[in-house]
């Protein structure tokens, strides 16, 4: 929700922070509304024809308005508070550590002295920094959960959305050698070419060098792949598994290059012994002519060798 602005102590004003934009609130209220009627007057209808056939008419449905009243109300505050609920959804993983985080400090300084806990605190984040083996998966996955949020920031700041405000699904993300894949789901009113647009400015958004969308499925435009490069594969150093197999120690051995031709000595050919091949056909290395076919004639004493 917006705040107002308030003067700060240098005379500066503060900008609004926004955690559900407005056409969003007004969008998710008419959904609201509209959803609760008509899950209103359908769950009466049906509560109402399942209860006619133990009860009266008139009875059956009074009971069923009642039922299809709660219903209603259900499936609209489920409808008017699924923004809030979608923004949880995004930071769940965010979430989801910060719980484990203090449940795990608050279970291990209920059993363990001062010294002690700082020991393991030190020993959980310190192992990971100093191993490469364990830094580097760490940081991937990290870089996974921030690319969701640059995305989201993309598609909220100049990507089209559709006029209700609706942002693409964001569904998973993986690292890869190269930076981070992350799949989308678009929305109508969206389009792959509205991203391939405007990938500089992704890129910008997420720190990385490049970024190329895609499209995911041959027989659905709605599912997009997008890869964010941040380094090239291609500059590391590759070390060959060959290496492995030479014995320590082992002193190098020269190659015996004796009778091994290092160049074309062209005065050493005679101008007899180059014949000049037919045309279309390769020449023979034994410089023997080829023999001719034999001729075939017919009965009539025609020439039919060039048609077999």
């Amino acid at each position: 929700m917006p705040n107002s602005n308030r003067a700060s102590a240098f005379g500066r004003r503060s900008g609004t922070v926004t955690v559900i934009e407005e056409r969003v609130r007004r969008s998710a209220a008419r959904n609201a509304k509209i959803t609760g009627c008509v899950a209103w007057v359908i769950v009466t209808l049906l509560s109402a024809a399942v209860l006619a056939s133990r009860w009266h008419p008139v009875l059956a449905l009074l009971a069923g308005a009642l039922i299809g009243l709660a219903a209603a109300f259900v499936v609209a505050v489920a409808v008017l508070i699924w923004p809030v609920v979608r923004v949880i959804w995004w930071w769940l993983p965010e979430i989801t550590l910060a719980f484990g985080m203090i449940t795990s400090w608050t279970w291990l300084a209920d059993r363990l002295a001062a010294g002690y806990l700082l020991g393991a605190v030190m020993l959980t984040a310190g192992v990971p920094a100093l191993i490469p083996q364990l830094r580097r998966p760490i940081a991937a996955l990290a870089w996974c959960l921030v690319v969701r949020h640059r995305l989201r920031t993309c598609f909220a700041e100049f990507i089209i959305t559709n006029r209700t405000g609706t942002l693409p699904h964001i569904l998973h993300a993986i690292p890869t050698p190269v930076g981070e894949r992350v799949w989308l789901w678009l929305r109508p009113g969206l389009a792959l070419a509205d991203l391939q647009s405007r990938a500089d400015l992704i890129a910008v958004a997420c720190w990385a060098d490049t970024v190329i969308a895609e499209a995911a499925s041959a027989a659905n435009s709605a599912y997009v792949r997008i890869d964010i490069k941040r380094r090239d594969a291609l500059t590391g150093t590759v070390i060959s598994p060959l290496l492995r197999h030479v014995l320590p120690g082992a002193p190098a051995k020269e190659l015996d290059t004796t009778g091994v031709p290092q160049a074309l000595d062209l005065p050493d050919i005679t101008a007899e012994q180059v014949t000049p091949a037919a045309a279309g056909k390769p020449a023979r290395a034994d410089k023997t002519p080829a023999a001719q076919p034999p001729v075939v004639a017919t009965a009539a004493g025609e020439d039919i060798t060039d048609w077999l």
